[in-house]
């Protein structure tokens, strides 16, 4: 009798071989089940109907954890701000209560808030209790600027506050006139903290060309300051009127435009009065 031959055959051995393979074995036990798997799942959610289904069962999920007691928010809460801008903030967010945290879009709120002229910059979250907590920086009126559309407060660095019905609404601010003078407010406020003895004079800054201030003071008389180092003008025109009571006499104008040579300007019947003196006109 012909005895079988134990060795395996080529294919047998070749099977062997290829599950000896690291790789080949970790595709058999976790590839093909996944790939099973995946195949279940695309030919079930191929049917429309069931799609629809299981979407409309995870967002009916999604709603009920969304809108559970402790995600809901029940008011707001403004701080920060003064009572009128509380509530001109309230009325631009216009959120109605309750609502879910999840369906609040903070990022959105705060950039509506931080576009309103008198916020700075505004801080918002959802704070325990169910309160969507605002905190506001707003900004701080430092003059008033009449400007092209009329009577405006700005901050210190000349971002516009509010309008102003009148002048009289906020006496206490100093008052700045011209084109571009809400631009240099920094120099403006350098100009009145020098002003020293004038300051209770001064009526106004007035910006000339964008590039330079005149001092209007009381009694019809102005300073007029060259558009570099306009402090050290002004203080020398203090130390002139300490030393020899410049605005004491009937002068209208200080031109300080070229600080090495002041000039003086007279009123009208100054001048005819001098002209007389000297002989000049009868």
């Amino acid at each position: 009798m012909t005895r079988r031959d134990p060795a395996p055959s080529r294919l047998a051995y070749r099977l062997q071989r290829l599950w000896l393979t690291p790789l080949f074995r970790g595709f058999l036990r976790h590839g093909v089940p996944a790939l099973a798997i995946m195949l279940f799942f695309g030919i079930w959610l191929g049917n429309v109907q069931r799609r629809d289904a299981l979407v409309a069962q995870f967002e009916a999920l999604k709603s009920q954890v969304e809108h559970r007691p402790e995600f809901m928010v029940t008011m707001m809460s403004v701080d920060g701000a003064s009572p009128a801008l509380g509530d001109a903030i309230r009325k631009m967010v216009d959120i109605s209560f309750p609502i879910s945290s999840f369906d609040l879009k903070l990022k959105a709120i705060r950039a509506r808030i931080e576009g309103l002229d008198a916020v700075a910059a505004a801080d918002i979250r959802v704070a325990p209790g169910g309160v969507l907590q605002v905190e506001i920086r707003a900004r701080k009126p430092v003059m008033v600027w009449r400007g092209p559309a009329g009577l405006e407060m700005v901050d210190d660095t000349g971002h516009r506050v509010a309008t102003l019905a009148t002048r009289d609404a906020r006496a206490d601010l100093p008052l700045i006139v011209g084109q571009g003078a809400n631009k240099a407010v920094p120099e403006a406020r350098a100009i009145l903290a020098a002003a020293g003895p004038l300051a209770p004079r001064i009526r106004g800054l007035v910006r000339v060309g964008a590039r330079r201030w005149d001092v209007v003071l009381d009694r019809d008389q102005k300073i007029m300051l060259p558009a570099t180092d306009p402090v050290a003008a002004l203080e020398r025109v203090i130390a002139l009127d300490q030393a020899q009571g410049l605005f004491s006499h009937d002068i209208t104008v200080v031109d300080m435009r070229l600080p090495d040579r002041p000039t003086l300007r007279l009123s009208d019947q100054a001048f005819a009065a001098r002209q007389k003196a000297l002989g000049l006109k009868p």
